[in-house]
């Protein structure tokens, strides 16, 4: 019973990770629909995805202890993504908002970081948080490129308008403008580090006890 209970603990933590973490970034492609603080919201955005990639790719990664599963947890989200956005796309909204995979080549940086400093976890937190934290910003703006016109989404798929009081006066997009990539690479490199340091955490044995 112990055994059964325990692995099936630990099969419910693993969806739970990978559902949560497709649940925080599925919606971040649509900084496209803020035209008035696109960049502003690609950087809040591109952290966010990095973060939530580098947790849970790094608990799967050091579960396992396999270079590549960080890779096949991307695969996972990216898939979670194409699910959820053609559910949206069947009830009217755009479908290119998240389907390149931008996960995927961060998520392998990791693998490598893993692989090539022969399964070291200091080595992964610290290289692999940094690649991965400074990588998916600019995959993030390869995948802003490919996607339709932010305006003419916007005006495709109309939203409610701001009452008069909460409409800015100015866009204040200047002090991301110049490059939102380098801010959010900046950012994303620091904390991915603390991210992949709880993905690391989370194998204890309060946790490695489930796999028994």
């Amino acid at each position: 019973l112990m055994v059964w209970l325990r692995r099936c603990t630990h099969y419910l933590f693993i969806v739970v990770v990978a559902v949560n973490s497709t649940l925080l970034t599925i919606n971040a492609g649509d900084y496209i629909f803020y035209t008035d603080w696109a960049w502003t919201s690609f950087v809040a955005f591109s952290i966010s995805q990095t973060l939530m990639l580098v947790v849970g790719a790094t608990y799967y990664l050091t579960f396992t202890g396999v270079p590549g599963t960080a890779t096949y947890y991307a695969l996972i989200m990216t898939v979670y993504t194409w699910i959820a956005k053609g559910a949206w796309f069947a009830l009217g909204y755009p479908y290119d908002f998240i389907v390149t995979p931008v996960w995927l080549p961060s998520a392998m940086l990791l693998d490598l970081a893993y692989w090539a400093t022969k399964k070291n976890k200091h080595s992964l937190i610290l290289f692999g948080g940094v690649l991965c934290g400074m990588s998916l910003p600019l995959f993030n703006m390869v995948n802003l490129i490919t996607v339709a016109d932010p305006l003419e989404t916007a005006f495709k798929y109309p939203r409610p308008t701001l009452p008069p009081y909460m409409t800015p006066i100015e866009p204040q997009v200047g002090k991301f403008y110049n490059s939102p990539v380098a801010l959010g690479a900046g950012a994303g490199a620091v904390l991915a580090c603390t991210f992949a340091a709880l993905g690391c955490k989370l194998n204890t044995r309060t946790y490695r006890w489930m796999a028994a």
